[in-house]
């Protein structure tokens, strides 16, 4: 649980006790088991008995709490997880904002060209050639996105790691995975506008003001 254990103290219950509490309560009591005997039925015996040292009626609540690690590791491995989900939540919607705004730029992109895409494709060039370069004109604006953001989080976390004093771990292949997500973003969002200026009409673009 993150205590360190140079930093207890063990004495004799009863010197702490008499010395230090003042009063004989007893606020945890921690039980090994051996090797192949099971913690379930161990449990249940301590529930009984501290049910009868403690007078307790069969329609008495327990007003103790016995508790197995397997149940604490259990809680504290499902924690991670919910980070995880909300994390990714997060993430799947600023990737989501982030393809829609490369989306409107590249539409306004192909509104301002529309007199350069009717030129070229006027003079010979292939609607697979225009659909290319603009693919690639979004892919490229995406990945300086995810480049910066790549940059942005990595001062981040080293001020963060300096401020809190926790190791700094630089994991370089989940760089790479955020650097092609960006390029993904740019490639599935930029499509629509890349088409929509691959399948113009030479004609009506020449003529557009």
């Amino acid at each position: 649980m993150g205590t360190d254990q140079d930093d207890i103290v063990v004495i004799p219950l009863r010197t702490f006790q008499r010395r230090v509490a003042g009063n004989e309560d007893v606020s945890i009591i921690q039980v090994s088991v051996r090797d192949g005997v099971s913690t379930d039925k161990v449990k249940q015996e301590i529930t009984r008995l501290l049910r009868i040292r403690r007078h307790l009626s069969d329609n008495e609540e327990d007003n103790f709490d016995v508790m197995d690690l397997k149940e604490i590791a259990k809680m504290l491995s499902g924690t991670p997880q919910v980070l995880t989900a909300l994390l990714s939540a997060v993430a799947g919607v600023s990737l989501l904002v982030g393809g829609i705004g490369i989306m409107n730029i590249m539409l306004v992109s192909v509104t301002e060209r529309t007199r350069e895409i009717g030129t070229r494709l006027a003079i010979g060039a292939m609607e697979r050639e225009v659909l290319l370069q603009f693919l690639v004109e979004s892919v490229v604006v995406s990945s300086f996105g995810g480049l910066i953001g790549v940059i942005l989080a990595l001062a981040s976390s080293v001020a963060l790691a300096g401020i809190l004093k926790v190791p700094f771990v630089l994991n370089v292949p989940i760089i790479f995975v955020a650097v092609l997500f960006s390029a993904a973003i740019g490639v599935i969002f930029g499509y629509f506008p890349a088409r929509k200026a691959a399948r113009l009409d030479p004609i009506e673009a020449l003529r557009h003001e």
